[in-house]
Formats: structure tokens, sequence, C-alpha cells
């Protein structure tokens, strides 16, 4: 599906159901927000975009405990439950994605190849659900695929909810 499709999908739901949506994008570098805020008036179910490239800016935009950095490494199921966490604190919204992980070329390692990225959604107080994927391409490809990784489970997501 496109991504303005899944856009588009996205809003409807949210709209639906009352939803206000935020992201935590680190790899993605804010092609999720990119996407959503292309449909018109995404403004009425999209809240803000935290673009958190770097550990700090984990830290202080979306208050991941620099621990859980340290413990786990910022591309980390642990760290991107906190950065969607941190999403929904830091806003106004009641659901966020988070995205976090290696586009490469470069910052790769046997246990976190490039391609590795970790993704975390949370509704309210519904779980959080993660999962780990790992993309295979060029950066471009890779943050391509994470994007629209990200919003096909978003929508599965509200969906399974049963709001």
């Amino acid at each position: 599906m496109k991504k303005i499709d899944l856009a588009t999908k996205i809003g409807q739901l949210l709209q639906t159901h009352g939803l206000m949506l935020t992201t935590a994008e680190s790899c993605t570098g804010g092609l999720v927000a990119a996407a959503i805020t292309e449909i018109p008036g995404s403004s009425q179910w999209f809240d803000r975009g935290f673009v958190t490239y770097s550990n700090r800016a984990k830290q202080e935009m979306l208050g991941v405990q620099a621990n859980v950095l340290e413990k786990y490494g910022a591309v980390s199921e642990p760290v991107a439950i906190a950065m969607a966490e941190g999403g929904l604190v830091h806003s106004s919204a009641t659901v966020s994605v988070a995205i976090t992980g290696i586009a490469g070329p470069a910052g790769g390692t046997l246990e976190k190849p490039v391609g590795s990225v970790w993704f975390a959604w949370k509704l309210n107080n519904f779980p959080v659900k993660t999962s780990l994927q790992l993309f295979q391409g060029d950066r471009q490809k890779i943050r391509s695929l994470a994007t629209d990784y990200c919003m096909a489970e978003l929508v599965k997501y509200i969906v399974k909810s049963k709001l």
C-alpha cells in the first residue's frame, strides 16, 4: 500500500475513534510524520512529531533514561518502548509510534546489523506493541521500508485494540 493510502487510512481510524497521534522517530528522521502530514486536515488527528536522532535528544525530548540507553543501546526494544511512552507524555496525543534503528551504510555490528530497526506502538492504557525488523537495501530503502512498516502496523494495532 502506498504511503498516502496508509496515511489516509490512519487518519480515518484516528478520527473515527477520537484519537490523536504523535511520532518519535530516530533513523527515519521524520518520514512517518511527513507522510501523515501530506493528508489535508491531518492537524485534527496528528499532534506532533519528535525527531530524536541523538541519544541526548531522546533523553531531553522524550525522557528516555540515560541508563536504558547505556545498558541496551539506542537500537533496542527498551529504548523503542521508552520513546513511544515518552511521545505520549510529552504531547497531547493518545497514540504514539516510535522507530529506532540503523539505516547505514555504517554503524552496524554483528549483533545489530545495518537494517535493524525496532518499532513500538502505544495507545493510551493498552499494552505496547513492539517489533524488530531487519530490512535490506541502501540507506534510503531501509528508511522507506521502515516508514511503510510502521504505518501499516499502526493500522493493524488500532484495529486490533477494538476501541
